[in-house]
């Protein structure tokens, strides 16, 4: 993979849209703070927070300081923050270009600009035809986050909006849970070990899980939340994601055009979601949350099957589950491989009657790690079997420059790479695969906060069972 870690991005702008937003205080400031210490931002950079508001030099710098502060690593160096904030700068969205502008005369030459679009969909259309008309999307990337539309017909507007002041090559669609390294180790996990990829496929693996439970509720954003739901916050956004790195082919290359195009194939194979495999939950106490309308039928919990109609998976249910107010917060896959023909073996006294599948599970919270589970024979003169568990844990692995899922993902914005963020054809196709669901979805199941949601999601993976790395 040409993914060059440990070289300096050329010399940047970046002009970060929403800097006041709660976003860029826990995650994009902080996160350019560390890659500024560990060496990885441009050795000559400014960053430009825009608001609607006024917003001046001062005060973005003291938005900027307490956000590291309060979310940025420790401990931090005060000649590092302080030679950090003095390359930051506010503008408020009408005076952009003169802000840039004196960033860059700052800087010299021609720098590189990376704009950062932290705001709403809505938003990005008017801030887009801005940046054309100022001229300021030349030499210049953007980063766009989540959620992108919320069906087809409004992915493909947005993505026309974008096209219209910039190629697709220098747009930087951000998923987070690409950053991850757990979840990029899938691909080394696979292609790097020939001991993984020959039983990759439907002849070994009964079925796989995706699983994001949360124990977060809306925690005051029901401004978004209601408009959105946990289909179109978590599935199109994150979970297929994962679910096209799990289930691709060999790419011929390792590079962002080649693992691309095999991703996208796998969603050109994803047959269209059936409303019948899909179990949308509301946790009791939504509905009187400030700002959700009484009768609301936003799902704050969805659990589905899909299916990849493929050679390498047909036939393999794909099980998909996220949502609020959940009894953990985890972040999972688990492929279970198919039990053998014949049990020949007696399991130890005290185990469990049903013995667990063997499984490779990831862990991609962060900081990770993979286990592969299987029986083996227990110590002692009967042959009986017992559970065990290899683990790798990313928390003990060594590493030059340990980077989260955001500061990962803005380093290759700034290098060009655009390996872990999607593309125009792969957002449409996931839209399209959506709108059955979309167009009728199944009825609302209550549940209470605290449990795994409605038990309807139980009987949808029914005879098996949701597996999580410490409980399946």
């Amino acid at each position: 993979m040409s993914r060059r870690r440990y070289e300096r991005p050329p010399n940047h702008v970046i002009v970060l849209y929403g800097a006041t937003g709660d976003l860029a205080k826990r995650k994009i400031l902080p996160g350019l703070f560390h890659l500024s210490t560990v060496g990885l931002l441009p050795r000559g950079y400014r960053i430009v927070g825009v608001s609607r508001g006024t917003l001046s030099d001062d005060e973005m710098r003291s938005t900027a300081s307490l956000a590291l502060q309060l979310f940025g690593r420790k401990p931090m160096p005060k000649t590092a923050r302080e030679n950090f904030l003095r390359r930051v700068y506010g503008a408020n969205h009408d005076a952009v270009a003169d802000v840039v502008g004196r960033a860059e005369r700052d800087i010299g030459g021609r720098p590189r600009r990376l704009f950062h679009l932290a705001i709403p969909p809505a938003a990005f259309e008017s801030v887009v035809e801005d940046l054309a008309a100022s001229g300021l999307s030349k030499r210049a990337r953007v980063i766009v986050e989540k959620p992108f539309g919320w069906d087809v017909a409004s992915a493909r507007h947005l993505n026309r909006v974008l096209h219209s002041a910039f190629p697709e090559r220098d747009v930087f669609r951000i998923d987070h849970f690409l950053g991850k390294e757990s979840v990029e180790n899938i691909l080394a996990l696979r292609f790097a070990n020939g001991l993984f990829e020959p039983v990759w496929n439907r002849d070994h693996i009964d079925h796989v899980q995706i699983d994001v439970p949360e124990t977060l509720s809306i925690e005051g954003r029901a401004g978004f939340y209601e408009g959105t739901g946990a289909f179109r916050d978590m599935v199109v956004t994150h979970l297929f994601q994962v679910l096209g790195f799990v289930a691709m082919e060999p790419p011929t290359m390792l590079d962002p055009k080649s693992l691309r195009i095999e991703k996208n194939k796998v969603f050109e194979a994803i047959k269209p979601i059936d409303p019948s495999k899909v179990v949308r939950g509301q946790y009791e106490g939504y509905r009187t949350s400030q700002g959700v309308a009484r009768r609301s039928q936003t799902e704050t919990f969805v659990a589905l099957e899909a299916q990849v109609d493929n050679w390498r998976w047909a036939g393999v249910p794909f099980y998909l589950r996220t949502g609020k107010s959940l009894a953990e917060s985890r972040q999972s896959i688990a492929l279970v491989f198919r039990e053998p023909p014949l049990r020949m073996f007696r399991l130890a006294r005290g185990t469990r009657t049903a013995q667990r599948p063997n499984e490779l599970m990831v862990d991609f919270r962060d900081p990770g790690s993979i286990s592969a589970h299987f029986l083996a024979k227990q110590p002692g003169p009967a042959l009986d079997l017992e559970e065990g568990e290899m683990r790798f844990n990313y928390g003990e692995a060594q590493a030059t420059a340990q980077l989260e899922a955001y500061e990962r993902l803005l380093y290759d914005a700034m290098m060009g790479d655009q390996t872990l963020f999607t593309d125009a054809e792969g957002i449409e196709r996931l839209w399209e695969l959506s709108e059955p669901l979309l167009k009728s979805p199944p009825k609302l199941h209550t549940y209470k906060p605290g449990t795994w949601g409605p038990s309807a999601a139980q009987k949808l993976v029914s005879p098996r069972h949701w597996c999580l790395p410490d409980n399946c």
